[in-house]
C-alpha cells in the first residue's frame, strides 16, 4: 500500500494508478452540516496535510479548500476545490462543494463529473432544504453516495430521527453500517453493524482507530439496526431477498456484496455516524467510500456525435489505444493564465499533444498538466481516462469538450454538458470612481466567464450595468471579489426579481411585413400557432412544420432569429419568455423584395403582436425553510402568512421550531434582517427556486404599465410594432 508521498512520486513520473484503484467522490450537504470539516478530516487521516485547521480560520490558517479569504472570513464554501489524496491503496480525487443554494451551479458541474459522492447530514437539523437539492442533482447525474450523519456532538443531535427522515421525506432506502454510541456530550464512538464490534477514534486528532468488545449494553440495538440492514436490502437486492424469504442464513459477505450492488444502482445508500469536528467517524466512512462507491470502470459515461447525434460509449481503460475525450467542466482565472478542470473520460492527454475543442473547432496544443490541492497546483505529464486534471492556459468555454487532434472529423464526440440555471434576481451595480472602470470591466468579464449562473448586461434606459444571479448572498459575493481583487470602488442597488412570460392557451399568429420606400422593398409572410409547454420554465422550441416548400430553409431559419431575439426583449411585460412552442406553418416569398431581414420580423412580430393576446407573467416562489426558538413559532409562522407564503409543515424538535414553507421571491427581500429582529438573533433561514408562478392581477397590471411607461416600449412603438 502506497502513501501519499509514494504515490505523488511516481505520478509525477507518469506511472498510472489501475482504473480499479480510483475514487472520484464529492462532498456535498445543506449549509453548515460540516461538509468542509468532513473534507479537512479526509485530507488529514489521508495524508494530504499535516495538521487539522478550523474551516473560519479561527486559529489564522483556515480549512484547505476554503483557500479565498472571502470563505475564512464567511465561514462558508463559497466555489468548488479540487484535490487527490491516497486511502489504503486507492486514489481519491476529491472535490469539495458549497452549500449554500445561491452557489448551486458549484454542484452542479462537480456532480456532473463525479462517479460517486459523499451526502452529509446534520445530526441535529437532519433533512433541511439544500439536502433535497442536492439529492436531485445527485438523481440528475446518477451519481452514487454514502451518507454521513454528522455533528452527533452537537446539541439535539438524533441519528435515529435523521435517517427516519431519509427515508420518510427524501424517500431514501437507507440503513445504518456505523451507528453512534451516544449523542451530544455523550457521544463515545461508533458501533459496527457487520463487524458487530464498537470502534473508538484516539490520539489527538482522532488518527488512532480502536475496535473494541461490543457493550451488552448495545447487543439488542445491533440487531435491531442489522435486521433493518438486511430488509432494506432484500427489498431491492434479488439475492438478499430470496434469502431473506426463504429465512436462510445470511453472511456478512452476503451483504457487503449486496450493498455495492445496490449502491451501484442507486437503490439503497449506506449509512454512517460520527462527528467530523470531534474526531470520529472519518475513518469509517473512507473505508466505504474504498468499499462502495465505483470506479471509473463501473460508470457508463455517453458522449454524442458531432455529426450523427449518436450516443457513443466512453472506454474507461487507462491507455492511449482509445481517442482521447475530456470535459472542461469548471474554469478559474489563476496568476499563469485560464485554469481549465477536465475530466478525462477516455484515453490520454499528454503535455505537448495536440487536441480539437468540438464546439469551436479550434486546435490546441495540450498546455500545462497540473493536479490540483485546493489552490495549489502539482505538475503531471499525462492524464488518462479517469482522472481529474487541469490545464494552465487552455482557451476554451465551460462544458466545451477537447478530443484528440489525430480524431477524424467523423468520430469526433462532445459530452453532454451540465444543467444551468436560469438566474432568479438581478441588482444593478456602479462603479464608484471612472479610473478603474477598465479593472470592473474586466472583473465582470472574468466573473461571466466562469460563473454560468452569472450574468452582467447594460440597460440603456437607466444607463446602469445590471448583473443577475441565483440570489442576494451570490450578487453581494461578487460585489465584494470585485473590490478585494481588482480594487475597485463597487456600490449594489436594490435587489429586483427576474419574471418571466408564458402563454396561458395557443394562439394562432398570421405576420405580413411590407416596407416599400423607392427601389427593392422589404416582404416576408408566414403563419402558425404559438402553444404554451407543460413546463412555463421550459426553454422556447421553435418547430419548422412548413411544408411544400412554402418558404426556404433560410428563411425558416431567419423567422426563428426573429422569434428569439423577441422572446429575450419579452412582449407583455418586457421579460424573457418562457415554456412557449412556436410552430411557423407555412407563408409567402417574393422573389425580389424577400430577404433574411423581412422574415426575421415576421417571427418578431408574431411574438410582440399576437402572443401578448393570451400571456401572463410568471414570479418565482422560493421554497423557505425556518430555524427559531419554539417561543417563536408564532411570530415566524405570521410573518409567512403576512408575506403571502403558503405553510407546508411546522416541526418542534428540542425546543427549536422549523417551518417549511413557499413564497414569492420578490417578499422575501430583507426577510434576514426582519428575522433576526423578530427573534433576537437567533432565527435563521434558507431559500432555494421551487417554480415560477403566475403573479397576480394587481401585479401583472402594474408590471404592463411599467413597461408601458418605459423607453424600450415607446422606442419600439416607435419601429412599427402593430403596422
Amino acid at each position: 500500500i502506497l502513501n501519499i508521498k509514494q504515490w505523488y512520486q511516481r505520478r509525477v513520473r507518469g506511472a498510472k494508478t489501475k482504473v480499479e484503484n480510483i475514487r472520484n467522490i464529492g462532498v456535498s450537504a445543506h449549509i453548515d452540516s460540516g461538509k468542509t470539516t468532513v473534507s479537512e478530516r479526509i485530507l488529514f487521516y489521508g495524508g494530504r496535510i499535516d495538521a487539522i485547521h478550523d474551516v473560519k480560520g479561527k486559529d489564522g490558517v483556515g480549512a484547505k479548500m476554503d483557500s479565498m479569504e472571502l470563505e475564512k472570513q464567511r465561514g462558508i464554501t463559497i466555489k468548488s476545490a479540487a484535490t487527490s489524496l491516497v486511502w489504503k491503496g486507492n486514489q481519491i480525487n476529491l472535490i469539495d462543494t458549497p452549500g449554500h443554494i445561491d452557489f448551486t451551479v458549484e454542484v452542479e458541474r462537480a456532480l456532473r463529473v463525479l462517479d460517486g459522492a459523499i451526502l452529509v447530514l446534520c445530526a441535529s437539523s437532519g433533512v433541511q432544504t439544500q439536502t433535497y437539492t442536492v439529492y436531485r442533482q445527485m438523481k440528475r447525474y446518477n451519481v452514487p453516495f454514502i451518507s454521513f450523519i454528522n455533528k452527533m456532538d452537537r446539541f439535539a443531535a438524533n441519528a435515529d430521527r435523521t435517517i427516519e427522515q431519509m427515508r420518510t421525506d427524501m424517500g431514501l432506502n437507507a440503513g445504518f453500517l456505523y451507528f453512534p454510541i451516544g449523542a451530544e456530550r455523550s457521544f463515545e464512538g461508533l458501533v459496527d453493524v457487520l463487524g458487530a464490534r464498537s470502534v473508538y477514534f484516539e490520539g489527538d486528532n482522532g488518527e488512532n482507530v480502536v475496535y473494541k468488545d461490543l457493550p451488552v449494553s448495545l447487543e439488542e440495538e445491533l440487531l435491531v439496526k442489522r435486521l433493518e440492514l438486511v430488509e432494506s436490502l432484500s427489498n431491492v437486492d434479488e439475492e438478499i431477498g430470496e434469502k431473506y424469504l426463504m429465512e436462510e442464513e445470511i453472511s456478512n459477505s452476503d451483504i457487503k456484496s449486496a450493498i455495492r450492488r445496490t449502491v451501484l444502482t442507486q437503490s439503497f445508500t449506506p449509512v454512517v455516524a460520527g462527528s467530523a469536528l470531534k474526531n470520529k467517524g472519518v475513518q469509517t466512512l473512507l473505508d466505504c467510500v474504498n468499499t462502495y462507491l465505483p470506479n471509473p470502470s463501473e460508470v457508463q459515461n455517453y458522449a454524442i456525435n458531432a455529426l450523427t447525434q449518436e450516443k457513443v460509449l466512453m472506454s474507461p481503460d487507462r491507455t492511449m489505444d482509445n481517442p482521447a475525450v475530456g470535459l472542461a467542466f469548471k474554469l478559474e482565472e489563476s496568476p499563469y493564465g485560464q485554469l481549465t478542470y477536465v475530466r478525462m473520460y477516455q484515453g490520454c492527454f499528454k503535455r505537448g499533444n495536440n487536441m480539437i475543442n468540438t464546439r469551436t473547432g479550434e486546435k490546441h496544443r495540450v498546455p500545462r498538466l497540473v493536479l490540483m490541492h485546493s489552490n495549489e497546483t502539482e505538475n503531471v505529464t499525462s492524464a488518462f481516462a479517469g482522472d481529474i486534471v487541469a490545464m494552465i492556459g487552455a482557451s476554451c468555454a465551460s462544458g466545451d469538450t477537447f478530443v484528440d487532434a489525430k480524431t477524424p472529423p467523423e468520430e469526433q464526440v462532445s459530452m453532454e454538458s451540465m444543467f444551468v440555471p436560469d438566474p432568479v434576481i438581478s441588482m444593478s451595480i456602479k462603479n464608484l470612481r471612472h479610473k478603474d472602470d477598465d479593472k470592473f470591466s474586466k472583473a465582470l468579464a472574468r466573473f461571466v466567464k466562469e460563473d454560468p449562473t452569472f450574468r452582467s448586461m447594460f440597460n440603456p434606459e437607466n444607463k446602469e450595468i445590471v448583473i443577475s444571479g441565483m440570489g442576494e448572498l451570490h450578487l453581494d459575493i461578487y460585489a465584494e471579489r470585485i473590490r478585494r481583487e481588482y480594487g475597485c470602488e463597487v456600490e449594489l442597488g436594490e435587489p429586483t426579481v427576474n419574471y418571466r412570460e408564458t402563454l396561458t392557451e395557443p394562439v394562432e399568429f398570421s405576420v405580413t411585413y411590407k416596407r416599400q420606400s423607392g427601389g427593392r422593398g422589404q416582404f416576408g409572410e408566414g403563419f402558425g400557432e404559438i402553444e404554451p409547454l407543460e413546463d412555463a420554465n421550459g426553454e422556447v422550441e421553435f418547430v419548422n412544420a412548413v411544408t411544400g416548400g412554402m418558404i426556404t430553409n433560410n428563411f425558416v431559419k431567419s423567422v426563428e432569429k426573429g422569434v428569439r431575439e423577441a422572446c429575450a426583449e419579452g412582449a407583455l411585460s418586457g421579460h424573457k419568455v418562457s415554456g412557449i412552442r412556436f410552430i411557423l406553418r407555412g407563408g409567402r416569398v417574393h422573389n425580389v423584395d424577400s430577404s433574411d431581414w423581412a422574415f426575421s420580423r415576421v417571427g418578431y412580430y408574431a411574438i410582440k403582436e399576437h402572443f401578448v393576446n393570451k400571456a401572463t407573467v410568471l414570479e418565482p416562489w422560493m421554497n423557505v425553510e425556518i430555524s427559531a426558538p419554539k417561543d417563536y413559532s408564532g411570530e415566524v409562522i405570521q410573518s409567512v402568512n403576512e408575506r403571502g407564503g403558503k405553510m407546508q409543515n411546522l416541526d418542534i424538535q428540542q425546543g427549536i421550531c422549523t417551518v417549511t414553507a413557499s413564497a414569492p421571491l420578490q417578499v422575501m427581500f430583507g426577510f434576514s434582517s426582519h428575522l433576526r429582529k423578530m427573534t433576537s438573533g437567533m432565527g435563521t433561514f434558507t431559500m432555494e427556486f421551487k417554480e415560477n408562478k403566475p403573479v397576480d392581477h394587481q401585479t401583472q397590471e402594474t408590471l404592463i404599465n411599467n413597461y408601458k411607461e418605459s423607453k424600450a416600449y415607446k422606442n419600439l412603438q416607435a419601429s412599427g410594432v402593430g403596422i
